[in-house]
């Protein structure tokens, strides 16, 4: 036996079974039962859709985390931005007003208006979602949440260049009436009600009824980050026949309040901010004292505005969605229709500067998907993905009499592909992988776009259309080294579309693409009781869309700034993914996910614009340009940060985490739980600046739950952010000042949380 894992660690999958094969050693040589076989104890088995069919977690040959529904509650994750404490891959970043940025091992991008668009796909209830304000209010009554790292380019195709987030709700149960109900309070007067009712129908259908109901004070002093929201979802299950299943989802959330804050971090030039840690908001007027102390005559002439206390939220966001399965003998067929509208309507000063959008969005998509039934010679998955996206916004982003910048937008983007992957069993331990994906798009915009300083300003309109195409793949092997024992080789490719922004000239951009390179293994030993999962990778990310504010060709011959979108990076990424699961005792659970990442831009450059004509206040290399030609005073400058290691790229990414159960006198019992993140530092914006590092934190969740005897309830006491860390989440440089604005995540924050189940 020895002598067979010796010869295996020849293979081209050498490294990581040169890591583990000590462990399938003892694996092969202890295990006396049949692999089905039940242990006393052990890990639970997880099913994942990842691969667009259902499958063992420790079976899929892809690098995915998946999150149960139970484990996201017990970690109180309400959220999608706090979805980064359990998967160290992954970056969850608010940004300006209630957008949402995601960042896999540095892939993501700054969406701030409704022209940008995320590299990381989010997909709820199998449904692509393409606003980056839509993902909120979804974080309730899950089975799991599943993140993908890299390119997912054959089976989800359309902007996941660095990889997907797949939120997956609660499903309808037939034969099953069953509640859960859980209550929650906490300090800065938290409340949440989440409750979900399953009903059956007869014996051929059920319903599900769930929502939820969320209210807090705000964080910031001047009555900013608070939480106001209310959501519903409901789902009927239809089984006519035994061959015939149908899903249908329909979903609503409301989010309202005053939204997001921000604070003015102390620097060079405004010495006089309060700290950060105190949670003085922009809009505070101590705040905004030392706004006016650091630039001094810009507010109090106007010239300047500095946030205001007249935020607000009203959001929209609803959708319905079929899921048609249909078992053909060899193989299922699926069909999957879906109709979201997102309306987010806000004012928002957390960059800095007021923020005013109102936006409606409506998308129809069909997927239609046919796979074969799992274990054969060859297993497939092959379909077609059609997606249609309509647009129209008002923005409108005020620094004050210097500049502010007004546009209205009427967008469509549409979207068809065919895909196909296919793996094929060359013996019973040896498979192949192989497929690919063809993407068309066009994209169309009508806008009107208005700059205005010291009250003169300049209104154009324009129009323009662009068509992008492109095929991307994947080829891969897997080996089982032993029944529990899983390697993988894979090279996949994924791509980004292009697009518009804000000018009536020079307006478009180039689609990226990133390929990736990745050798894994995942692994169950001790008879079911340690999972050792670990990932090498390495990414090539070429014609990188980067966002900034720069200058914009309002005619042929006039200029402004705005949000820009070029083609600016390259970068190359590497490094290893360790999960590590250990069910040490019936009562005692451990685990410890750790991720190195080595992150460069091997090319970043750009043009930026100082509004004052003076030097731009930058951490990269700055040097005058004489293109674009300007007005006096502002000027143009080359910005080149190639060599800089990417934003929001921290090293090293540590989650770890410890349970222990304890049978109490007549049957209850206790559980305490702990978990910390540990993370190194980064940057969070490609200004490079000192107030936008992020410095090395551990931040800490404590919790005990009482359980009662018959399974009927709980009562749980936690503690998030033990240590009461402050963390920035985002920032934001502000055009006209050099003035940083960050984005903080949650305080210290506790309560109680009891829960009903039937």
């Amino acid at each position: 036996m020895k002598g067979t894992g010796r010869r295996l660690c020849a293979s081209t999958l050498g490294l990581a079974c040169g890591l583990y094969a000590p462990l399938a050693w003892a694996q092969a040589e202890t295990t006396a039962t049949p692999d089905d076989a039940a242990p006393a104890f052990g890990l639970e088995e997880i099913v994942v859709t990842a691969q667009r069919r259902a499958e063992n977690l420790q079976k899929a040959a892809i690098p995915v985390s998946a999150v149960t529904g139970d484990l996201l509650i017990t970690a109180g994750v309400a959220d999608v931005t706090s979805l980064t404490k359990m998967v160290p891959a992954l970056v969850v970043q608010p940004s300006v007003g209630t957008a949402t940025n995601f960042y896999i091992r540095g892939v993501g991008s700054f969406a701030a208006n409704a022209f940008t668009e995320n590299p990381i796909a989010f997909n709820f209830g199998g449904v692509y979602v393409a606003r980056p304000a839509a993902p909120l209010g979804t974080f309730y009554d899950l089975e799991r949440v599943e993140v993908l790292k890299g390119p997912q380019g054959t089976l989800y195709g359309r902007n996941a260049t660095g990889g997907a987030i797949n939120v997956l709700p609660a499903r309808p149960k037939l034969d099953q009436v069953g509640f859960d109900l859980t209550a929650e309070y906490g300090n800065y007067d938290a409340k949440a009600l989440m409750g979900a009712l399953n009903l059956p129908l007869g014996d051929k259908a059920a319903l599900r009824v769930a929502g939820q109901v969320r209210d807090r004070n705000a964080y910031m002093s001047d009555g900013y980050d608070d939480e106001e929201g209310q959501a519903g979802r409901v789902s009927l299950l239809l089984q006519p026949s035994d061959w015939l299943t149908a899903t249908i989802v329909a979903d609503y959330f409301h989010q309202g309040g005053k939204g997001g804050g921000g604070v003015l971090v102390p620097g060079p030039l405004t010495p006089g901010a309060p700290e950060p840690k105190d949670r003085i908001g922009g809009a505070d007027p101590r705040s905004i004292a030392a706004l006016e102390a650091g630039f001094p005559g810009m507010v109090s002439s106007g010239r300047v505005k500095p946030p205001g206390t007249d935020g607000f939220v009203d959001n929209d966001f609803w959708g319905i969605a079929g899921t048609f399965e249909a078992d053909l003998g060899s193989a299922t067929l699926t069909v999957l229709p879906a109709y979201r509208d997102t309306r987010p309507d806000f004012l928002a000063y957390n960059g800095g500067y007021s923020s005013r959008v109102d936006e409606v969005a409506k998308q129809k998509s069909l997927e239609v998907r046919l796979a074969s039934n799992s274990g054969g010679t060859l297993d497939y998955v092959v379909g077609a993905y059609v997606f249609d996206e309509k647009q129209v916004d008002l923005n409108d982003f005020t620094q004050g009499l210097v500049l502010r910048t007004n546009f209205t937008t009427r967008l469509h983007n549409e979207s068809v592909a065919g895909f196909g992957q296919a793996t094929l069993s060359l013996s019973d331990d040896l498979r192949v992988v192989a497929g690919g994906r063809y993407t068309k798009e066009e994209k169309s915009q009508d806008t009107t776009l208005t700059q205005t300083s010291f009250g003169q300003g300049v209104t154009s309109d324009f129009t323009g259309k662009a068509k992008f195409d492109r095929f991307t793949w994947k080829a891969g092997i897997e080996y089982d080294v032993a029944p529990r024992s899983l390697l993988y080789a894979n090279v996949g490719t994924g791509f980004k579309s292009g697009g518009f922004f804000i000018a009536a000239l020079d307006n478009s951009f180039s689609p990226e693409k990133l390929t990736a390179y990745t050798v894994g293994s995942k692994n169950r030993f001790l008879d079911n009781r340690l999972q050792v999962n670990a990932e090498a990778f390495y990414w090539d990310y070429t014609d990188q869309q980067v966002n900034y504010i720069g200058p914009i060709r309002s005619s042929a011959t006039t200029y402004g700034t705005g949000l820009i979108t070029t083609n600016a990076g390259k970068s190359r990424m590497y490094g290893l993914d360790t999960e590590l699961d250990f069910q040490l005792t019936p009562d005692d659970r451990l685990t410890a996910n750790i991720q190195y990442l080595n992150g460069k831009y091997t090319k970043f450059d750009y043009i930026a614009v100082s509004a004052n004509g003076a030097p731009l206040r930058h951490g990269c290399t700055v040097t005058p340009a004489s293109n674009p030609p300007l007005a006096a005073p502002a000027r143009p400058f080359l910005v080149d940060c190639s060599g800089n290691r990417q934003i929001n790229s921290p090293k090293w990414t540590v989650n770890l985490g410890y349970t222990r159960t304890f049978e109490l006198a007549n049957d209850y019992g206790l559980e305490l739980g702990v978990r910390t993140r540990i993370e190194s530092g980064r940057y969070l914006a490609t200004e490079y600046l000192p107030e936008q590092y992020q410095k090395s934190y551990r931040s800490s969740d404590i919790y005990a739950t009482l359980n009662s005897p018959d399974g009927l309830w709980s009562l749980t006491g936690f503690v998030n952010n033990l240590e009461d860390r402050t963390i920035y989440a985002g920032s934001s440089l502000r055009p006209v000042i050099p003035a940083v604005y960050n984005i903080l995540r949650a305080p210290r924050t506790y309560g109680l949380r009891a829960s009903v189940h039937y």
